[in-house]
């Protein structure tokens, strides 16, 4: 049996102590996913459409643009998430003061309705798989992801764009 050498990040057999990040992340991404699909069904929300709702609150108003930048989406691609989104009354888009070829969105209140309802259907299934680890790792683990989710080199640029 080989000894394991943490501390060194490999086993005495010169294999990595612990699985690489992408290989415990995506199958655990596509697992929660996959368990918010019949949530997102029964609120008529496609998984896009829950990501703009999201990340409107961040900001409550800001362009297509750097919306689609936001979510990692093309812009063009969420102009039909969008356009749903308005017809439901869930978002506004006004021209933007500023540049009359811009739209500016924000959140109606029933869309902030809709997803404060929708994220708290969602965290309650989380709850029920993150009751599995003792207290302790579970805060550690909610607050290293919450911390890694957010380093710079994970935001958003646009192409071209150098890092520091």
């Amino acid at each position: 049996m080989a000894e394991n050498t943490a501390d060194r990040g490999t086993t005495s057999g010169g294999r990595p102590a612990r699985p690489d990040l992408a290989a415990m992340i995506v199958p655990l991404g596509r697992a929660l996913m996959a368990a918010e699909q019949p949530v997102l069904d029964a609120h008529g929300l496609t998984m896009w459409a829950y990501s703009v709702l999201l990340h409107l609150d961040e900001t409550p108003i800001r362009t297509q643009a750097a919306l689609a930048e936001a979510i990692r989406a093309d812009k063009t691609r969420i102009i039909a998430v969008l356009d749903d989104l308005e017809e439901r009354k869930l978002i506004r888009r006004q021209p933007d003061p500023g540049d009359r070829r811009a739209r500016l969105l924000s959140l109606t209140g029933e869309g902030r309705r809709l997803r404060d309802a929708v994220q708290a259907a969602i965290q309650q299934g989380e709850e029920r798989l993150l009751a599995q680890l003792p207290a302790a790792d579970r805060n550690g683990f909610l607050r290293g992801l919450q911390a890694l989710s957010t380093l710079p080199e994970l935001m958003p640029r646009k192409p071209g764009r150098e890092t520091r």
